[in-house]
């Protein structure tokens, strides 16, 4: 094949010089031409052309030409294949799927793996439907917690083989990871089968944590904004260490929670919300009052706190609960009622992080915990802010209510020790009370028996000085009816003798009365004075 050639100027190598005679034509060269640059050939250029003296008309289309068959067979099928997407989608879908199934049966490569992400939706009855739940937690000198931990993963009611578990253990100084391995070994070494979970994951990572773990660092104000961007960043790669393609939900769990109901990730999963939170309250001691809102980080939007936003720097964190930031926000916390329904949804822009149940979707569309300042949060209020932002659902159910481990703060600590301290002070005085009472009683004989004899002849000399009387007050009762007797009889006796006496005196009377009548019819009469005899007669 003829090649042209080129010098390195750029010149052709065949270029004809001024000096050379004028050839008008080569055949060579002719045909070069026509077969680079698909010229005419030269030759029929200057031959005079037959038809040029005729009517110009305009070239007729090819509709039956090779190429126009081809795009109206192309756009035929495409206007097939949409009304058979739009009418009867399952087909096809089904079609798809087999087609694709068939296709990675035939296949040879064992790791490869295929997901339909559609059926990883989640669902309100994902317990029935078989969706799998990725448990994650996060962990730092969290030792003391996990014998509760896994007492509540022991108890939950969500089918343990549809559970993974993830833990990333990050900065602990204890022995968190080596007790965490213990005690999941112990799990799935379970009799019961039901208790085994399924895939398991345990992380390490550092972030260089410099917070202490107590209660007043942890919650301190000035510590707030650099402890939430950390504790973000450990979210986020523990979320992408263990999410996989087949998860429908991400159940988010602290390790320090005291009470929950065994049914609460169903309980959460009923509602079908792509983010729910349950209310997070925490006992507390009589003398505190016995209960208290613990989790503050669930709330709705105010427009105090939007217009307190536009005056922070754009690296700065709102957190609630503090006097620094004033932002009247209604909170889930203070809108519990103990006896309210628990079904009860609220709308939050904020959400707080003991108990988070999410679809997994929302994560794999992007929304994440922003480890730098969102709108002016962190953390999981940054996480429900990026939820909202996106179009998600986020809820809480104020009256559903999870119960957090009580931890003393700074002052409920010192309260404590003088509650102690005046405990001691009082269980010392009264061991003092009761060694004096012990040397008194040692020292002194007592008396006691020697009273109780006293007391006991007193009682009886009483009781006989009582007898007695009683026995002298019936004689003297006895003497008086006889006495009464007595006189009863003397005076009838004297009576029968009285009678005696006036009947003998009468006949006295009678006989002197004779004898006076016969001395008076002697003696002349002379009237007669009365005596006292006959005036009592």
């Amino acid at each position: 094949m003829n090649r042209h050639h080129a010098f390195a100027n750029g010149h052709a190598a065949n270029k004809k010089r001024d000096d050379d005679g004028y050839r008008p034509y080569s055949d060579r060269a002719d045909l070069e031409n026509k077969y680079i640059w698909g010229m005419h050939d030269l030759v029929e250029d200057e031959k005079p052309e037959a038809a040029f003296g005729r009517r110009f008309e305009p070239r007729k289309k090819a509709l039956h030409s090779r190429s126009r068959l081809i795009r109206l067979g192309l756009m035929a099928l495409g206007t097939i294949a949409l009304i058979i997407y739009f009418i009867f989608p399952s087909a096809l879908q089904g079609s798809l799927l087999s087609s694709a199934d068939t296709s990675l049966e035939q296949s040879d490569i064992e790791t490869l793996r295929y997901y339909d992400l559609t059926d990883a939706q989640g669902s309100s009855v994902g317990w029935h439907r078989e969706e799998r739940v990725l448990l994650c937690t996060p962990l730092r000198d969290a030792a003391p917690h996990l014998p509760m931990f896994f007492a509540h993963l022991r108890n939950f009611t969500y089918p343990h083989r549809l559970i993974d578990l993830a833990f990333l253990v990050s900065d602990s100084k204890d022995n968190t990871e080596e007790l965490l391995s213990q005690m999941l070994e112990a799990q799935q070494a379970d009799p019961d089968p039901s208790q085994h979970y399924g895939e398991i994951s345990v992380i390490h990572k550092d972030f260089g944590q410099a917070v202490s773990q107590d209660f007043e660092s942890r919650h301190g104000f000035a510590a707030q904004a650099s402890r939430r961007k950390l504790m973000a960043r450990a979210r986020n790669w523990l979320l992408s260490a263990a999410l996989r393609p087949y998860h429908s939900w991400v159940y988010w769990r602290d390790a320090d929670v005291e009470t929950c109901p065994y049914t609460v990730i169903e309980d959460l999963m009923r509602h079908d919300k792509d983010i729910t939170v349950p209310n997070i309250w925490r006992p507390l001691p009589d003398w505190l009052g016995g209960e208290q809102p613990y989790d503050l980080n669930s709330w709705q939007e105010s427009e105090t706190a939007m217009a307190l936003a536009e005056t922070l720097d754009e690296d700065a964190v709102i957190v609630e609960g503090y006097a620094e930031y004033a932002t009247w926000r209604p909170h889930l916390a203070y809108l519990r009622d103990p006896y309210g329904d628990p079904d009860v949804e609220m709308e939050l822009d904020g959400v707080g992080g003991v108990s988070i149940l999410a679809k997994a979707r929302v994560f794999r569309a992007g929304v994440h915990f922003p480890a730098f300042s969102f709108e002016r949060h962190a953390e999981t209020e940054g996480f429900g802010k990026m939820a909202r932002r996106m179009g998600f659902s986020v809820i809480g159910l104020p009256h559903y209510t999870v119960w957090h481990l009580y931890e003393p703060s700074v002052d409920d600590i010192r309260h404590m020790e003088e509650m102690e301290a005046e405990k001691r002070e009082r269980e010392k005085q009264e061991k003092e009370n009761a060694a004096v009472a012990k040397k008194i009683q040692d020292e002194f004989r007592p008396v006691n028996s020697q009273w109780e004899e006293d007391k006991q002849a007193i009682a009886g000399e009483a009781e006989e000085a009582n007898s007695q009387s009683d026995a002298k007050e019936e004689t003297r009762k006895n003497e008086g009816m006889k006495k009464t007797d007595i006189r009863q009889g003397d005076g009838t006796e004297e009576l029968s003798a009285k009678d005696d006496g006036d009947t003998a005196a009468e006949g006295e009377k009678v006989k002197d009365k004779k004898k006076s009548n016969k001395a008076g019819a002697k003696k002349p009469k002379v009237a007669a004075e009365p005596r006292e005899d006959e005036d009592d007669e």
